[in-house]
């Protein structure tokens, strides 16, 4: 039984099929483009999309909106010292401006950053400043069928070998993204933390940890790595963001928040360029951007989230839509990770080569079978990055339930019946940046 009770509800409704056939082209089979209004089950994303708890709307009415020096900073302040170790923070307005802010202070023109799998948005700000991400992955990362305990681990033999190409000179940071988001959301163990933290030192950069699904991270580690069974959540969380010197965090995943971010620091010359920067790109170092009350929030949520009954609720409803799918011979990346259900697009949609892209015309079919919105992490998210076509199904905290999981598996299973009909797509206008092309390019049926 989940460790939570509802008490709001938000009305929901599923538009019948020639309406999804219409908003499907009006969006140009791009679901970044549909309206909220028009999906009946969102699982673009788990980020900003959770429900907060009473605790933390609470804390949300007592925000104190002080320009400079507010009560709810002092909150945020002590919640990231207590749960996460670290006592320099700077707010952002999410974790892309956080990443903004950070990797504009660590990062020049010419540069090299490992990560054991760039996302997105940090793909992105890499390359804006001029600097090359590499993806550092662990064998099998990118293997749906290989099953082992953290695929998401960062491989410092690639690492090592890119570094003695370029030079340690050339590679100011090492990013260590827990969990790793473009592995299928799977787990980086404490040993592979320290081993990331021991290469950071033997090449003098600052290692820094993506932290936005820590909690999750860390209740993986405490099921699957020897020696941390007994451990709390919480402990287990603060031994490894402990092994970093600065981290950066999406507020909207594992502080369960719609809004917020941060960067926190070690360094006092590091925090001197990050609080400046800030105070450019996202406002006054303690409100970057944010409201007091959603500071507060934030503060409760990052408490909340290593409480064990929370994490493991989070974690096992989507282990649950995993098995569920397993059952009904839906292909899938295995296992699930923390907060989402990699589909196998290429398996289903074999006949669909990856340059026609089986990923999108997956996540366009959910969305015609059963008004379900998921997104496509493959040859369109990431352009020649040479990884399997997943389509991801983020599950939002705290949002739906047991009958919402059942229709998606029901949808999916539907989708998959017919997976011989489905045919490819083509992108047709899409922005300079290939790294963001799937949040607004335009497509066609092939």
């Amino acid at each position: 039984m989940e460790a939570y009770k509802t008490k709001m509800v938000e009305r929901i409704e599923l538009p019948d099929r020639e309406e999804r056939e219409t908003n499907l082209e009006a969006a140009g089979y791009n679901v970044f483009n549909l309206d909220a209004e028009d999906v009946y089950v969102d699982l673009l994303t788990d980020s900003g999309t959770g429900a907060m708890s009473d605790e933390q709307w609470a804390a949300l009415l007592r925000g104190d909106e002080a320009y400079a020096g507010s009560e709810s900073f002092d909150r945020l302040e002590a919640a990231v010292a207590d749960v996460m170790g670290f006592e320099r923070v700077v707010p952002t307005h999410q974790g892309r401006g956080a990443e903004n802010v950070l990797y504009g202070a660590l990062i020049d023109e010419g540069d090299v950053v490992p990560n054991n799998t760039h996302f997105d948005t940090t793909r992105a700000h890499v390359a804006n400043q001029g600097a090359d991400p590499v993806d550092c992955p662990v064998d099998g990362a990118h293997d749906p069928d290989e099953v082992a305990p953290f695929k998401g681990n960062f491989s410092v033999e690639r690492a090592r070998e890119r570094v003695d190409r370029v030079g340690a000179e050339n590679v100011p940071c090492v990013v260590l993204t827990v969990t790793n988001n473009s592995a299928a959301g799977q787990p980086v163990s404490v040993e592979n933390t320290r081993a990331v933290r021991e290469f950071a030192d033997e090449i003098d950069a600052t290692f820094v940890i993506d932290a936005c699904r820590f909690a999750e991270n860390a209740y993986f580690v405490h099921e699957r790595e020897p020696g941390y069974g007994d451990e709390s959540i919480a402990a287990i969380a603060r031994e490894q963001l402990g092994y970093a010197d600065a981290l950066v965090m999406s507020g909207k995943k594992d502080a369960l928040v719609n809004v917020g971010g941060f960067v926190a620091v070690r360094d006092d010359d590091l925090f001197e360029r990050v609080k400046q920067r800030a105070i450019l790109y996202e406002g006054f170092p303690t409100y970057g951007g944010m409201a007091g009350r959603d500071l507060a929030a934030m503060a409760t949520g990052l408490r909340e989230a290593v409480e064990l009954p929370s994490v493991r609720d989070r974690v096992e409803q989507v282990r649950g839509l995993g098995e569920r799918l397993r059952e009904a011979g839906v292909p899938l990346y295995w296992p699930p990770g923390g907060h989402a259900v990699y589909v196998d697009a290429g398996a289903m949609f074999s006949h669909v080569p990856t340059e026609k892209f089986p990923g999108q015309a997956l996540a366009c079919e959910l969305y015609r079978e059963g008004g379900v919105r998921a997104v496509e992490l493959g040859e369109f998210a990431f352009p020649g990055a040479e990884r399997p076509d997943l389509v991801r199904l983020a599950l939002p905290r705290r949002t739906y339930h047991r009958e919402h999981v059942e229709h998606v598996v029901d949808t999916l299973a539907a989708v998959a019946e017919r997976a011989d009909a489905v045919s490819g797509l083509e992108v047709v206008d899409e922005p300079e940046m290939a790294e963001l092309r799937h949040f607004s390019a335009r497509l066609q049926p092939v």
